[in-house]
């Protein structure tokens, strides 16, 4: 595969600014530079940002399905963002969804957070929720949903590189930030141009500045600006708007990854209830899309049916996109799920232990904690106080700790996310799919037929059995979990452990372990084997806890243990597929002369069928990442902005093996 014109920078914790206080109100030490005005901050916000833009006009005209998107460059204290959310709800009309987007280098903590927008009690219930979400400040997107109808992108890092890697537009911009005279860095004509091109047609701008930098650096993008009243003692501020945004280039190396064209969405069809179609459906309907759900069997039949599943993740040594897409989706997930409104919680932050029980597997802990500098709230490594940290004997000497991973009730799970209103289930299997007109055709084995705009398949190891999805290379991996009643006098683990397997703190006494992970095999009944390979990895990550267990009378053998098989799928390269479904004969006409030289790309755009998308390939992960992965679809279905950074969805194309095959020229 080429390389993506556009890395990523390596991943890291961001720093905290220093501050000094007067009362709530920050002042950055870094720049000598105040965040708000104690005094007047919000007013002037109004003034500058939401006025200047006409926001309230806007917003009570805006009949659009897609978002009214908001970028801000510098997000401070949140404060800006607020009085946008609450000039929204003030004026929007009740279909009308609000999508922010705004850049920080240096991210508040929470606390501080907390401390600034206490400034303003009338902004009170917007900050808890806001404060209640704030995450842990690691480079990379952060989603998080405000409300039913307001979604937040945090994008941490460097303004013009995170805009760079924005797949999204913007509708009005808040151009923010310290003084041009604190903070020249940020001000350069590279962050103008980013603008520019992440701008819709007639998007506008406002700012407090009048610098001739911000002038000439705007003009040159395209944006036509005038001087208009300042606020207060600012006699005059800048706003205005770009007519014609310039042409996005970024995908001239990769032509085949450029998003297929909108169509209309009011009704979407998902095959698949498990956590990958219902977390699809759920993003969708959270959008007030109709969804019609098709499942053969009943939600979280399948490999997302097991009693417990672990949210967890094992990220490389080094830095590479599929670690960075799954830890922006455990992240996610741990905010996601912690929103969720139910009453029987459906999940448990526990946090993961994972153990390291090779040298070869230390050492790589260790290089990945020497790469890496993630907060300790994200991971940590510990050497010692293993077994306090677990809750049980542990006798290896290293691992990492996962504090915001745990595990989830996966079928409680797939039933809430179901429950909306815009959400039916359909029961029924799908056997065939058809293009007519400007709909999709779902014909099921008993006859009965399924119409819908547009179509997402998500039927994890059956999605590439369809006409349209065989080029896409699945393999079916049987995975068996094991159950065991645990004396009421033997303490459980506290945490989920894993290493080669994985152990889950007991539900109603019942632990948990496994899972058997047996490549090109589609059975599901439960087999002994599987249990004695269950077993075996259990006693080799915990064999003193084991010990205790069998001294208390547990017996620990194939033969008295339940369990429960399913066939989980994955991609050859363990990265899920996420994403628009590629016309495979076509791309391999426009793209086979990249089998003999694979510098040589054409300048044509790959060819997608229209209104079809596939979610699937999650393998023992989904829950990292399918939630993720279905807002990364229901952004694109609805013209929204991506969730990740332009190289993570390219990425999760499921075009890449398509691409990958033609260069080896293996594809049949």
């Amino acid at each position: 595969m080429t390389q993506h014109p556009y890395p990523l920078p390596p991943l890291a914790a961001l720093t905290s600014p220093s501050l000094t206080w007067n009362d709530a109100a920050p002042h950055s030490d870094a720049f000598d530079d105040v965040y708000f005005s104690r005094d007047n901050g919000r007013a002037e916000t109004e003034h500058v940002f939401i006025n200047a833009n006409h926001l309230p006009a806007r917003f009570t005209e805006w009949q659009q399905r897609r978002a009214f998107v908001i970028g801000e460059t510098g997000f401070g204290t949140g404060l800006n963002m607020l009085c946008a959310w609450a000039c929204f709800a003030a004026h929007a009309p009740a279909h009308a969804r609000l999508h922010l987007l705004s850049t920080e280098k240096f991210p508040l903590d929470r606390a501080s957070l907390i401390r600034a927008l206490s400034a303003w009690p009338s902004l009170a219930t917007y900050a808890q929720v806001l404060c209640d979400q704030w995450p842990d400040a690691v480079s990379g997107i952060h989603r998080l949903h405000l409300s039913e109808r307001v979604t937040l992108d945090l994008h941490f890092g460097d303004t013009t590189e995170r805009l760079s890697q924005l797949d999204g537009q913007v509708d009005a911009w808040f151009l923010d930030g310290f003084a041009p005279s604190k903070n020249p860095e940020m001000w350069q004509p590279e962050l103008f141009e980013a603008m520019a091109a992440r701008s819709r047609p007639g998007a506008t701008f406002a700012t407090f500045t009048c610098a001739g930098i911000v002038k000439r650096g705007l003009k040159a993008a395209g944006f036509g600006w005038q001087k208009v009243p300042g606020f207060g003692r600012k006699r005059e501020m800048l706003a205005g708007a770009i007519a014609v945004p310039p042409r996005d280039t970024r995908r001239r190396a990769t032509p085949w990854f450029t998003p297929p064209a909108g169509l209309d969405n009011q009704h979407v069809a998902v095959i698949g209830a498990g956590i990958a179609g219902a977390s699809v459906a759920a993003a969708l309907a959270r959008r007030g899309i109709k969804v019609s759900v098709v499942e053969r069997e009943a939600p979280g039949a399948g490999g997302s049916g097991n009693r417990q599943g672990a949210l967890y993740v094992k990220l490389a040594a080094e830095t590479n996109h599929q670690s960075r897409f799954y830890l922006a989706g455990l992240m996610y997930s741990q905010r996601w799920l912690g929103q969720l409104a139910t009453d029987t919680p459906v999940w448990q932050q526990s946090g993961v232990v994972q153990l390291a029980l090779s040298d070869k597997e230390a050492r790589r802990q260790q290089r990945f904690m020497a790469y890496h500098t993630l907060p300790e709230a994200v991971v940590s490594a510990h050497t010692e106080k293993l077994s306090e940290l677990a809750g049980v004997p542990i006798s290896a000497r290293q691992a990492l700790f996962y504090p915001q991973a745990g595990w989830v009730h996966p079928k409680a799970l797939c039933e809430q996310l179901l429950a909306h209103p815009l959400i039916s289930v359909i029961q029924g299997d799908v056997t065939q799919l058809q293009r007519g007109g400007q709909h999709w055709q779902l014909e099921l084995a008993n006859g009965d037929t399924v119409s819908a705009d547009q179509l997402v398949i998500a039927n994890a190891q059956f999605a590439n059995h369809f006409a349209q999805t065989t080029q896409l290379p699945l393999q079916q991996v049987r995975g068996q979990v094991s159950e065991v009643m645990l004396p009421e006098n033997v303490p459980g683990p506290q945490r989920v452990v894993c290493a080669g397997g994985y152990v889950s703190p007991p539900v109603d006494g019942v632990l948990t372990f496994g899972a058997s992970f047996v490549p090109n095999n589609d059975t599901r009944h439960v087999t002994h084997d599987d249990h004695q390979r269950n077993i075996d990895e259990l006693r080799q990550a915990l064999p003193d806890w084991v010990a205790a267990l069998e001294a208390s009378g547990v017996e620990l053998s194939p033969e008295t243990l339940e369990g429960r098989a399913a066939v989980r799928a994955a991609s050859p390269d363990k990265s899920p597929y996420a994403g628009p479904v590629p016309i495979a004969e076509s791309w391999q006409e426009a793209y086979q002369a990249l089998g003999k030289d694979a510098s040589k790309v054409p300048d044509t755009r790959g060819e997608h069928y229209p209104g079809l998308w596939i979610s699937t390939a999650h393998g023992s992960r989904g829950l990292a990442s399918a939630p993720l992965c279905a807002e990364v679809i229901a952004s694109r279905i609805s013209d929204d902005p991506q969730p990740l950074e332009l190289p993570l969805v390219d990425h999760l194309h499921p075009g890449r093996r398509l691409i990958s095959a033609i260069i080896r020229g293996t594809m049949a």
